[in-house]
């Protein structure tokens, strides 16, 4: 591994499906989280629910990740949303909001075809670290 950069893990969200990248990477001060699903950590499954209930997951998961890498959603800076439907936007932001907040990330949120698992949410984001944490 390059010293440059750091593997985040943690058992708290679901492992990097299908373990060809990873949960995170803290490189240069900041957290790249990759892309979580409304999957639960423990049983590996989509959680029940609709779109609302799927990006409170989501964001749950990443908030996990980014504890694990000595951050939280405080210091997310950047966040990308895909749906599998446009439909689904106003659901799904009426949970997002009441995340990361006063001074919301930027963010970027897009239709796509398909999402992993035929799921109708995937989430992603940067953040960065606080200075006192001793990471890379």
């Amino acid at each position: 591994m390059s010293s440059l950069k750091q593997k985040i893990t943690t058992k708290d969200a679901p492992d990097a499906l299908p373990h060809i990248f990873s949960q995170a990477i803290v490189a240069n001060g900041f957290v790249y989280c990759s892309g979580s699903i409304a999957m639960h950590p423990e049983t590996l499954k989509i959680v029940d629910g609709d779109v609302a209930a799927h990006t409170h997951q989501c964001i749950s998961n990443l908030s996990a990740v980014l504890k694990a890498a000595g951050s939280s959603l405080e210091h997310v800076v950047k966040v990308n949303v895909f749906l599998a439907s446009m439909d689904d936007f106003q659901a799904m932001n009426s949970s997002y909001e009441s995340y990361f907040g006063e001074v919301k990330p930027s963010r970027t949120c897009v239709a796509v075809k398909t999402l992993p698992f035929q799921t109708d949410v995937e989430i992603e984001c940067v953040a960065v670290l606080p200075p006192a944490t001793g990471k890379l």
